[in-house]
């Protein structure tokens, strides 16, 4: 086990939050909101792993790892995990003052039928079917989205596009919610964020836009698969594209990396000409073996 330092204390946040911290049976850090529980578990590489279940009604103090079985990524220390479940308190509050109704309805969206909904005002409906989902505006509510987001069916997915009728109708939404959604925005359509706010995002402030900056910088080879080589120890074979772009037909060239010196950056790879051979050999990837002798 990996002894979390200890900051936590019995004392909990203002019962208006309705959190109640405390340290689990294995010293874990715990919390209680609502009908979730938290946990910060030790994760292999000696950092920490955000765990939750629902409705474990046991005294925190006598919970272990075992009953956790949702995660939600990565929590640096335990002041982080204190931040986030105020935060996620504060969300559960707002929650509940929001007027969202859940409803069936019989209808049709592009992740196929509607199985249950939620209906967050009039004419803004999230629908889930069986295998995704997201929102339906109806065609006056869509016409409030900005241009540059805009989706003319008015149907909005729940991985990204979420976020558009979040930022199209922020009182609808918690403050946690919003904040998600800025980010969503600003990493994925920072030409948008940038005309909707009249501020240029800086560099670090958008995952799209220092993606490009990325690509204008190194224009040349960027790998897109790599694995140890089989036929040259102490090296990675790697497969490389222009631009690090796919497809069926992009030029594709392997190149030998000495395994000490592959580390993969935010945006991949990038070849070193003068350093990195270009190869032709032997390969140990499956999909090269028939091309070459």
């Amino acid at each position: 086990m990996n002894p979390a330092p200890s900051i936590l204390t019995e004392v909990s946040t203002p019962e208006d939050l309705g959190v109640e911290f405390a340290r689990a049976t294995d010293g874990m850090a715990v919390a209680r909101i609502g009908d979730l529980v938290f946990a910060m578990v030790p994760a292999r590489d000696g950092g920490y792993l955000l765990a939750s279940a629902w409705r474990v009604s046991r005294p925190l103090a006598t919970l272990t790892r075992e009953d956790f079985y949702s995660h939600h990524g990565a929590v640096a220390d335990e002041a982080a995990f204190r931040d986030r479940m105020i935060e996620q308190a504060e969300h559960c509050r707002e929650l509940r003052v929001l007027s969202r109704q859940s409803v069936r309805m019989t209808c049709s969206t592009p992740w196929g039928p509607s199985q249950d909904a939620t209906v967050y005002a009039e004419g803004i409906v999230f629908h889930i079917t069986a295998g995704h989902g997201g929102f339906k505006l109806s065609p006056s509510r869509n016409a409030s989205v900005h241009p540059t987001l805009r989706v003319e069916n008015g149907f909005y997915e729940e991985d990204v596009a979420w976020a558009v009728v979040a930022l199209t109708f922020p009182d609808l939404f918690t403050a946690y919610e919003r904040r998600c959604a800025d980010k969503t925005i600003r990493d994925s359509w920072p030409d948008a964020w940038e005309a909707i706010h009249g501020h240029t995002l800086a560099p670090g402030e958008s995952h799209e836009k220092d993606r490009r900056a990325f690509a204008r910088k190194h224009a040349g080879w960027i790998v897109i698969s790599a694995l140890r080589s089989d036929h040259h120890p102490g090296k990675t074979e790697v497969i490389a594209t222009i631009g690090g772009k796919r497809g069926d037909h992009v030029d594709e060239r392997r190149f030998l990396v000495p395994s000490d010196d592959y580390a993969v950056g935010r945006f991949g790879f990038v070849i070193d000409e003068a350093k990195h051979a270009a190869y032709d050999g032997p390969s140990s990837f499956a999909g090269w073996r028939g091309r070459v002798a």
